[in-house]
């Protein structure tokens, strides 16, 4: 509320806005979060991983040694016509469900003393007289700080009418939660004409089954999913195995529209910006829960900095663009160049078979598309 002051509003409630609101509110500062949906919910994710980020999500506080998760440490890549390739991960990853992962998070932000604001989306942020009034249907609330990681189609990020930086291409995510014969340690990408699509392990003995495909796959067969699963997905024999000899856990897909993998700005509106909202990775790259993490491992120091008085605002915009781009453009940038190889039927077919002759070229792009542990 007016009345009072937050050190910190964080704006969205995925994986770098809570993490974020855990680091700074176990540090005793005032942190409010805005999330506009309810805790626990499914979100569009692939639902893997790095294991770049395993010793971090401890660091949180998630007792990930005490978590059924999937312990996945080798990718398998098929073509649309069946070829396929199979490679260890050298560092491998985790299958966590979002429904699971961030409603652990959010209790740990809670217990911690974040104030987080359930079911309410912020409409506008303005920066007065050095402080920030965040504004939702109800009430105003003023921070010192506001840190944006919102969802792409949230109304803030609409009202802001914020762009992508570069060439952009939309997609559909479809999302579902499956039991099936699958190898546990595994994370398989199968291409398709127009997209592809993930799965792997999660907890509970049940498996995300996790696709990406360009908008207009959707539009020839006007919005009807299962017909394009069934005229498209299907020409694949891994998918087609799955859809058809799979039990299927939810009553109709989670999706998300209007996709891209752009790189937007780190700033926008005196905000720093957080996770997707600067940047998406290519689902493909299996990399997309750690960047947002990572982000926010990253952000911490200099947001306290800040809070503390030891720079100013225009110095902490300065050092926070410069880290995201050092850390994470490249990686955007490589993964939405590696996309491009896969969901052209014709070139994907190709590649996979040119690549099973150069293992050492497939195990080059999965270091790359990764991080360090941190």
């Amino acid at each position: 509320m007016k009345d009072k002051i937050y050190d910190c509003a964080i704006i969205g409630g995925g994986l770098a806005g809570l993490s974020l609101a855990i680091l700074l509110s176990r540090k005793g500062y005032k942190v409010i979060l805005f999330e506009k949906k309810k805790y626990p919910f499914h979100r569009v994710c692939g639902e893997y991983i790095s294991k770049e980020s395993l010793g971090f999500l401890n660091h949180l506080g998630l007792a990930t040694n005490q978590i059924d998760y999937a312990d996945i440490n080798e990718v398998l890549i098929s073509a649309p016509n069946g070829h396929h390739l199979l490679r260890p991960l050298s560092l491998g990853g985790i299958g966590i469900s979002r429904y699971f992962l961030d409603n652990e998070l959010y209790k740990i932000a809670e217990k911690n003393g974040a104030e987080i604001i359930q079911e309410t989306s912020v409409e506008e942020v303005n920066l007065i007289q050095h402080k920030y009034h965040i504004k939702t249907i109800n009430n105003t609330y003023v921070a010192k700080l506001a840190i944006a990681c919102q969802g792409k189609n949230s109304n803030l990020n609409k009202n802001l009418k914020r762009k992508s930086l570069g060439p952009k291409e939309n997609y559909v995510g479809i999302k579902y939660h499956i039991k099936t014969d699958f190898s546990d340690n595994r994370i398989e990408l199968h291409n398709f004409a127009g997209g592809y699509a993930g799965i792997s392990k999660v907890e509970n003995k049940t498996y995300c089954l996790c696709y990406l495909t360009k908008s207009k796959n959707l539009k020839r067969f006007n919005g009807n999913i299962k017909k394009m699963e069934e005229e498209i997905l299907y020409q694949n024999p891994y998918l087609k195995n799955y859809f058809t000899n799979s039990e299927f856990l939810f009553k109709e897909p989670i999706t998300v529209s209007q996709i891209t993998f752009s790189i937007k700005a780190p700033i926008v509106n005196q905000m720093l910006v957080l996770g997707d909202s600067a940047g998406t990775i290519a689902p493909l790259c299996g990399n997309g829960m750690s960047l947002a993490l990572h982000a926010s491992a990253l952000a911490e120091k200099n947001i306290e900095a800040y809070l503390k008085e030891e720079i100013d605002l225009k110095k902490l915009q300065e050092i926070h663009q410069q880290t995201w781009v050092n850390q994470f453009a490249f990686r955007i940038r490589f993964g939405a160049l590696i996309q491009k190889l896969f969901g052209k039927t014709m070139l994907t077919n190709i590649s996979i078979q040119i690549l099973k002759q150069f293992p050492s070229v497939v195990d080059y792009i999965i270091k790359k598309t990764h991080g360090k542990p941190f």
